[in-house]
């Protein structure tokens, strides 16, 4: 069962140093840069890049599209992650609009003070913005047609 958000509100809100949904291109060192800690051995950064195929058909341009709760269902999550212990900080961003091949659509960021809690809560953080964030993807495909994925 999830977390309540605002139940972890208080213990959470200084570990997440970014949580958006953003129209502009994402600043991958940025986020890097947030989640720095001395307290941290361990920085995992997971990039979600436009690649151009899916399914054995070439795609040329995708075009992500939110739900205006987007940003607070995000910052949730986030604050979910937040709240392990073995978290030290995390920075997360979804990309929305038009994007061309080999832009970042993604970034994860989390820092821990072992490899295996940072790799595990990134892991975690990646795995939960995939399966709840109100996010919806159109694959504009090499023969011209065109896809939306994850549409309610």
């Amino acid at each position: 069962m999830a977390q309540d958000p605002s139940s972890t509100a208080t213990d959470t809100a200084g570990k997440i140093r970014i949580a958006e949904v953003s129209a502009s291109p994402l600043d991958v060192m940025a986020h890097i840069d947030a989640v720095g800690d001395p307290a941290a051995g361990a920085e995992v950064t997971f990039r979600g890049v436009v690649r151009d195929h899916d399914h054995g058909r070439g795609v040329t341009a995708l075009e992500y599209d939110s739900h205006p709760s987007a940003g607070d269902v995000l910052r949730g999550i986030a604050a979910e992650v937040a709240a392990d212990d073995n978290v030290i900080a995390l920075a997360v961003s979804h990309r929305v609009g038009e994007l061309k091949i080999g832009d970042v659509a993604l970034v994860v960021t989390v820092s821990a003070a072992h490899r295996k809690q940072a790799l595990d809560q990134a892991s975690r953080l990646v795995e939960e913005v995939k399966a709840r964030l109100p996010i919806w993807k159109r694959q504009v495909f090499a023969d011209g047609t065109d896809e939306w994925v994850n549409c309610p």
